[in-house]
């Protein structure tokens, strides 16, 4: 279905030259002198990048229809990561382009969102909130606070966060999927 430049708006998603963006923001031109135009800030919906384009008062930009999925995650294998599809159950192969930095905070039986565009992934989301147990971690020096009072701390999955020096082995942390950061310790 083609939009005109009034329909473009943030969270659409659109098809130029023939790569899926997401529109992140808009802006809608009227010069005093010419045709109006929007400048759209769009992202890649593959590989997350960022970019900007001009849209004429007269250009008809294709919709893309992206299907969002909720999986799990099973395994990897090689360089594929597998995840079985929630309703009906089938299994889902992912390169690690796809899934991008998002692998270190993979872990077992994690739920994602996936996001399809004609049976082909596009791009996984983690949730914004998980919970994961230290696995590797020095002790904090109690009242050394030269580091700002963090230390680093190796999670289930094999990623290094900062934590504050009160955490130990085994306990549980809730991190920011989207920024990596120590949010609380869990229950």
């Amino acid at each position: 279905m083609a939009l005109s430049i009034n329909e473009i708006k943030s969270g659409v998603t659109i098809l130029v030259d023939s790569i899926v963006y997401m529109v992140i923001d808009t802006q809608h031109v009227k010069p005093g002198k010419g045709a109006a135009f929007v400048r759209a800030k769009l992202r890649n919906m593959k590989n997350s990048n960022v970019q900007e384009k001009t849209f004429r008062g007269d250009d008809k930009i294709e919709q893309a229809f992206v299907e969002e999925r909720k999986l799990q995650y099973l395994y990897t294998s090689g360089s594929m990561f597998h995840f079985m599809d929630q309703d009906n159950f089938e299994e889902v192969a992912i390169s690690e382009i796809a899934i991008a930095d998002n692998k270190k905070f993979l872990k077992d039986n994690i739920e994602v969102s996936g996001y399809f565009y004609k049976n082909d992934i596009l791009t996984i989301n983690l949730p914004f909130f998980v919970e994961y147990t230290i696995t590797h971690s020095e002790p904090g020096i109690k009242g050394d606070t030269a580091k700002s009072g963090t230390k680093p701390a190796e999670i289930e999955t094999g990623a290094t966060i900062q934590v504050p020096l009160f955490i130990d082995v085994g306990d549980k942390v809730k991190i920011d999927t989207r920024t990596g950061e120590y949010i609380e310790r869990a229950a």
